[in-house]
């Protein structure tokens, strides 16, 4: 059953400045280390596993600037699959728009970088991928709930 909608969700604008933060550190700690700290997602309020978490570059939209952010992701063979939840806020994340306009990124799992293509999942693919991601990180349920947008489901290709 989906939790309550939480009142931070009412409160975007503070909530993205958080996560903003919150996000750069993390990067940063994940960079000085390798990938050794910050490669596994411990604040699930969950008891399963802990997920794992990449980073994820993308070329700004409007700057034209690398973008970096750490995300939870699922190893589906040679491509990552990556959801675009913001925690169920109401706008799609900033790194999701940059890829709509420029699908090549950069993925970093650990210390192994890799050039890879980003696109939508299709209706049929994210009804596939949908419970396995939900498997892995059971809140996605809870963020599609607290949304009136379709949280996308985005498929990394190697480039």
């Amino acid at each position: 059953m989906p939790q309550p909608r939480p009142a931070y969700l009412d409160q975007a604008s503070r909530m993205t400045k958080i996560m903003k933060y919150g996000s750069a550190a993390h990067v940063a700690v994940f960079r000085l280390s390798g990938g050794v700290v910050g490669r596994r997602f411990r604040m699930t309020g969950k008891l399963r596993g802990a997920p794992p978490v990449c980073l994820l570059t993308t070329i700004g939209r409007k700057s034209g600037r690398h973008r970096t952010v750490p995300l939870l992701y699922l190893a589906d063979g040679e491509r990552v699959v990556m959801v675009a939840s913001q925690g169920g806020m109401p706008r799609h994340p900033l790194w999701y728009l940059n890829l709509q306009a420029n699908p090549n990124v950069l993925v970093q799992i650990g210390r192994h970088r890799r050039p890879m293509r980003a696109r939508t999942a299709g209706d049929d693919e994210r009804a596939a991928l949908w419970p396995r991601l939900v498997e892995m990180y059971p809140e996605y349920d809870d963020y599609q709930s607290w949304t009136d947008r379709r949280i996308p489901v985005v498929v990394f290709d190697p480039a």
